[in-house]
């Protein structure tokens, strides 16, 4: 159970990629900024105290296609803890009618389950293609190298942006090497409107299966997912408030997490091109 909430948490952050690349094409500002993002959660899990975390980051933007940043994160479930950092970044580039952007991301860092240590590293690649200024593809490999759960995880994502307040997202994540026995399809939707924006999506298929420490895999659980999200803007505030609350079904075992983050612009630097 620990060791498949963790392979989601990573899924599901990278999986949030072609949602923000076609945003950033409708919205990305012409002048460089700085943003510091702050981000706070709790969660329940059956048999446990359940569990909670936060992390900080910095995101610079060199200007509207070139974008940076580095953060530190916490989190513990039951009797697991782990602490990593990570380095994230992209790069967008006009090719004639299309967009093309190139993104990496790492997350490196350590923890502990009680009475073992393990190591905690993921990190991914990928490239999508926007289209038309409305469809967007996706192609990305995200590699998992926690305690003994590691291997590749290939995805395809597509993106339709309706009009300029509904973009809707689907996408297929299989794994291809080590112990992951991973498929799962996503979709989500997401509303822009003057005063907030909205999201909702759900995710289902097999997950990542639980590794026992006797050197043994039981086979992949599966996992029904729903979550809902808003964001709000605050103007006087100089930044954005995004709450997200997530349900999981992993096997008959219920987990609810709610997750609340804030990103402040700390200054925008050059003029608007």
């Amino acid at each position: 159970m620990r060791l498949a909430r963790l392979t989601i948490v990573a899924v599901a952050t990278g999986w949030l990629v072609p949602g923000m690349a076609v945003a950033a094409e409708s919205t990305a500002a012409p002048v460089s900024d700085d943003r510091i993002v702050v981000s706070v959660d709790g969660s329940t899990l059956p048999g446990t105290n359940g569990g909670g975390g936060g992390s900080v980051g910095w995101l610079h933007s060199f200007d509207a296609d070139t974008l940076a940043g580095v953060a530190v994160e916490h989190q513990g479930i039951s009797a697991a803890q782990w602490t990593f950092g990570s380095v994230n970044g992209s790069l967008t580039r006009d090719v004639g009618d299309a967009r093309y952007s190139v993104y990496g991301e790492a997350h490196e860092g350590a923890g502990d389950d009680g009475p073992r240590a393990f190591r905690y590293s993921v990190e991914a690649v990928g490239i999508i293609g926007t289209y038309f200024h409305r469809l967007s593809v996706q192609l990305e490999d995200r590699q998992f190298d926690v305690e003994t759960t590691h291997g590749n995880l290939p995805k395809l994502g597509l993106s339709y942006l309706v009009n300029p307040h509904i973009l809707t997202s689907l996408s297929y994540a299989d794994s291809v090497s080590g112990n992951l026995g991973t498929h799962l399809t996503y979709a989500r939707i997401d509303a822009f409107t003057t005063k907030a924006n909205f999201l909702a999506g759900v995710a289902f298929g097999q997950i990542s299966p639980t590794v026992l420490g006797l050197e043994f895999v039981v086979p992949g659980k599966s996992l029904r997912e729903g979550y809902v999200g808003v964001t709000k803007p605050l103007p006087h505030m100089r930044g954005d408030l995004t709450l997200v609350v997530d349900y999981q079904d992993l096997a008959g075992s219920n987990r609810v997490a709610v997750t609340l983050n804030y990103i402040f612009h700390v200054g925008h630097h050059g003029k608007p091109t």
